[in-house]
């Protein structure tokens, strides 16, 4: 069988995770503070916090910036939970917007419709690793109309002036926009390390920071870091400094902290990123485009273009003139062939939570058509040219049996 997305762990990373459990850090450490900054160096942005989770990532900046009761974060109808989630978390309501029919992203014409009074941060989403149009965001949060009609609550928000930009890039470590990379195209950007991401630390996220020069980008980095470590204003590596045990607690924080064994990991994969990894991914993904290309049902991700490079995450294809349960069965039958496959994503609307609280999928018809048609193939490092070959085989076979045998 044909795994769908299995992580990377070679000698290299053993031999690191091993000398990790060996110096005696297991917890936040040296290797947390060296990963922070060679991500930072390699994004190009100003500060990097490192955390166990995109998740915490995207509460932590949002309860940084005050989100909470009455305020609203618009974000789009195509993405995973945890998008949402966070904005549960701290009391403000998700404003669901459409998609674009063409990437999967977020609509910035529906985004522009949903901006009020109440709108604190626009939350876009790189979905399988391809860019949002952010000079258009970036544009649209700074517009006079926009921003006047911004109501700053906090000392952050009257600080900034404006919707906050938020990235949720957890699938696009890597990624370019108009040149350049993800990490520096939103106010603060947050990736995603879990185990199936391109790069890996087996859980765990981080915080690329790139607010404007009204703020201290050291400071807003220390406050976020106590934030994110139980609201305590020294770590477990500067509490070892001789004399500098003493330590306080300045608020009720949370326990978002990544440990040093899972840095240990992260900066084994962050080395080879872009000369093994990356280049592994794309060519896994080429051997897709040039194969599917020539069949009439078969509608490509858009992975490369003017505008971005992909990070290639995922390869999102879709069956043109299929429904949903023509697409499921055409993956049942994937399965059968011994290949794995899957579904990125349900959008926010189909799922109990969000629907129980009124979301109808019938006002987002973009992501919904998106969704029933959508079959995500394998791209991993190690998987072979003949295995690529076995995908393809696969899905061929199963879309031209199920077209040919069932209707809608």
């Amino acid at each position: 069988m044909i795994p769908f997305s299995p992580p990377r762990i070679d000698q290299e990373i053993i031999d690191e995770v091993v000398q990790a459990l060996q110096s005696g850090w297991i917890t936040t450490g040296p290797r947390t503070k060296l990963f922070e900054q060679r991500l930072t160096e390699y994004c190009g942005s100003k500060k990097t916090l490192c955390l166990n989770s995109a998740t915490a990532g995207l509460e932590l900046m949002l309860r940084w910036y005050g989100v909470g009761q009455d305020d609203e974060v618009i974000i789009p109808a195509y993405t995973y939970a945890a998008t949402a989630n966070v904005i549960i978390h701290c009391g403000a309501k998700p404003v669901i917007v459409d998609v674009m029919p063409d990437n999967f992203n977020i609509n910035i014409d529906r985004v522009r419709e949903a901006i009020t009074s109440k709108t604190k941060v626009i939350m876009p989403v790189d979905i399988g690793g391809s860019p949002c149009d952010y000079d258009a965001l970036n544009a649209l949060i700074r517009e006079a109309d926009i921003t006047n009609t911004f109501i700053a609550k906090t000392d952050v928000q009257r600080k900034l002036g404006r919707i906050l930009l938020l990235s949720d890039a957890a699938h696009s470590l890597g990624a370019i926009y108009r040149g350049r990379k993800t990490g520096t195209l939103a106010d603060a950007t947050v990736f995603s390390f879990h185990a199936v991401k391109n790069l890996t630390t087996a859980e765990g996220g981080a915080v690329s920071l790139m607010l404007p020069v009204t703020f201290d980008i050291e400071q807003a980095y220390k406050e976020l870091h106590i934030k994110a470590l139980h609201g305590q204003n020294k770590d477990a590596l500067a509490k070892t400094q001789k004399g500098n045990w003493e330590y306080d607690i300045v608020e009720a924080g949370y326990k978002w902290n990544m440990p040093d064994i899972l840095a240990a990991i992260g900066l084994v994969e962050l080395q080879r990123y872009d000369t093994d990894t990356l280049p592994y991914r794309k060519h896994i993904v080429e051997q897709y485009h040039q194969r599917f290309k020539k069949y009439q049902w078969a509608e490509l991700p858009i992975t490369q273009n003017d505008d971005i490079k992909s990070s290639c995450h995922l390869y999102m294809l879709r069956i043109k003139n299929i429904c949903e349960q023509q697409r499921n069965d055409i993956i049942q039958r994937i399965f059968n062939r011994e290949v794995s496959v899957n579904v990125h994503f349900k959008p926010l609307p189909l799922l109990t939570f969000y629907r129980s609280l009124g979301y109808e999928m019938n006002n987002y018809p973009i992501a919904y058509d998106n969704y029933t048609r959508e079959i995500s193939l394998p791209v991993y490092y190690g998987l072979s040219d003949a295995d690529v070959n076995k995908v393809i085989e696969a899905v061929v076979s199963s879309v031209l049996e199920v077209i040919q045998e069932k209707e809608c």
